[in-house]
């Protein structure tokens, strides 16, 4: 008798499938050179800022010498 008895069916529950991730665009690419290209700048600018300081100090620093040597300056 239990052998012609059909096992009770399965109850599958379906639910709406996330949607699939986004590959790397280019629009992502783009803003990767962007922003590298923004922070090349800024260290450019910065470090002529800094050599732009750096000799005008050490330009002072000359003209204010009065001192008289027989040392050649280059005046760079």
């Amino acid at each position: 008798m239990f052998a012609l008895q059909q096992p009770p069916p399965f109850v599958v529950e379906v639910i709406k499938q996330p949607e699939p991730a986004r590959d790397i665009s280019i629009d992502y690419i783009l803003t990767m050179f962007a922003t590298a290209g923004v922070l090349l700048l800024a260290a450019a600018i910065g470090g002529l800022l800094a050599g732009a300081i750096l000799i005008g100090i050490r330009r002072l620093r000359d003209a204010s010498a009065t001192e008289d040597t027989s040392h050649v300056r280059l005046r760079i």
